[in-house]
């Protein structure tokens, strides 16, 4: 009883704390395999992508996490895995082709995935982005790729702090990248994905489509 009970307060809770606000700006909701790949700066990353979702989504939607830091002990996997429906990945580089083929199969799935391209927690700039994104969407071209920058979540949680501090983090969903193209090369494509989250932080000047909190819940 304890997952199903514990999903919607970890969710209401982090709402109250920080708003988990959605802007789709360049896309919206939409039940089609998806990537939203999105910079990384706070713990509370994971929380506060799914809970900006709406609640059809969620439930189709993983987040890739780490295995070392969700799978530390039994209540972080049970709240990555019962509550947030993640698929714990080896990060250490000695199962790449095992993380690659759980990931690809989610999205052969019909199934959305959720990744921190940059691969660890930054500062608020967005950093380099790791390979992993790349080689994902040469192996599932046809899931869409649509970043997603949170906004503010650095200031809410920054590193060295315990507790969150209350402010409204907002979650920008920009419009969908188009795939590697034939003879772009890992660089060209990954400059171009980071290009395209960098261009979220500054907020939008177009009308955009923004979930009520009725509709993320």
């Amino acid at each position: 009883m304890m997952i199903p009970l514990l999903r919607p307060a970890l969710l209401g809770l982090t709402r109250l704390l920080v708003g988990a606000r959605a802007s789709w700006e360049g896309c919206a909701p939409a039940d089609v395999p998806r990537i939203y790949f999105a910079n990384h700066s706070s713990h509370l990353d994971t929380l506060v992508m799914m809970a900006a979702l709406p609640r059809d989504l969620r439930a189709r939607t993983h987040p890739v996490a780490a295995l070392d830091y969700w799978g530390g002990s039994a209540l972080r996997r049970s709240v990555a895995v019962g509550c947030l429906n993640a698929l714990l990945v080896d990060r250490s580089g000695k199962a790449t082709a095992e993380v690659m083929d759980a990931m690809a199969a989610v999205l052969e799935d019909g199934q959305s995935l959720i990744l921190f391209p940059e691969g660890t927690r930054g500062d608020g700039a967005v950093q380099p982005f790791k390979s992993g994104l790349y080689h994902l969407a040469r192996r599932v071209p046809s899931a869409e790729l649509v970043p997603v920058f949170i906004e503010n979540l650095n200031r809410v949680m920054p590193k060295g702090m315990p507790l969150p501090v209350p402010l409204i983090c907002t979650m920008r969903f920009g419009a969908p990248l188009p795939p590697p193209g034939d003879g772009e090369d890992k660089a060209a494509f990954l400059g171009r994905a980071r290009d395209a989250l960098v261009s979220l932080s500054h907020p939008s000047q177009q009308p955009s489509q923004t979930a009520s909190q009725e509709t993320a819940r």
